[in-house]
């Protein structure tokens, strides 16, 4: 089995923000993570990346609020949607 695209979508939210939503299936799981999905979610406000959720290779499942890196608990495709566009809400207020 090959890695698998779920979903790659871009949304523009207004003139200067936009979000983009990148997740795989792997066969196996990504260096670092328990499980098999590689993801990629963003906030991009002004060309500058405010929002991130990602697992590459080695560092696992962690999100970036600005400079700031912290732990992320990844625990199923949905629930990552979920909390993504809850901190994009949250970020937007």
């Amino acid at each position: 089995m090959k890695a698998a695209v779920l979903i790659d979508e871009r949304h523009v939210l207004d003139a200067g923000t936009f979000v983009e939503i990148v997740v795989w299936r792997l066969p196996r799981p990504a260096r670092g993570s328990a499980h098999r999905f590689k993801y990629r979610l963003a906030l991009v406000v002004d060309g500058v990346c405010v929002l991130r959720y990602d697992n590459e290779a080695g560092k696992g499942d962690h999100r970036h609020v600005l400079d700031a890196e912290e732990r992320y608990d990844f625990t199923a495709p949905e629930t990552l949607l979920a909390d993504f566009w809850r901190d994009v809400e949250e970020r937007r207020r």
